[in-house]
Formats: C-alpha cells, structure tokens, sequence
C-alpha cells in the first residue's frame, strides 16, 4: 500500500508554469505589460477566449411522492369528535 502511494506521486507531474508567451493577448499583440511573470487576465492561446465549461445544474428527483403526514380531511375529523 505504501509503494502505490509513493508510484501515484511519482507519476504526478508538477503542473507546467505559464508564460505570457502562452497568453492570448500576447500573442495576438493585444497586451501593453512588460511583467516579469503573468498577470491576472492571462488566458491560454488554445482557449481563444473561451470560457471554461461549467458545470449542469441537474435538478434532484424527488424522493417522496407523498408528504409523510397530512392533516386529516373534514370527514375524518368529524368521525374523530363524534
């Protein structure tokens, strides 16, 4: 168990750092910075600014199709106090 653990890190790339390079708008001669790392509007080239999918809002089936209780109809209360 100890060895699949140290092969799941092992296999684990460090995630690749960015570059402006890689940035939409450098590439597009859309940016106006000379930073020394990216800025926060960096979006990669690939996307051409799309934006990332997001998740389905899926709605959940309801569980119950009657109520666990219900108040008691007219007939039923008039037979309780009769």
């Amino acid at each position: 168990m100890v060895q699949a653990a140290q092969n799941r890190r092992a296999s684990k790339r460090p995630p690749s750092k960015v570059t402006c390079d890689e940035c939409f708008f450098r590439v597009n001669l859309l940016c106006a910075l000379e930073l020394a790392e990216p800025c926060a509007t960096f979006r990669p080239n690939e996307a051409q600014l799309k934006p990332p999918q997001q998740l389905r809002f899926v709605f959940r089936q309801e569980r119950r199709t009657r109520a666990a209780w219900a108040f008691p109809s007219a007939q039923e209360q008039a037979a309780l106090h009769a």
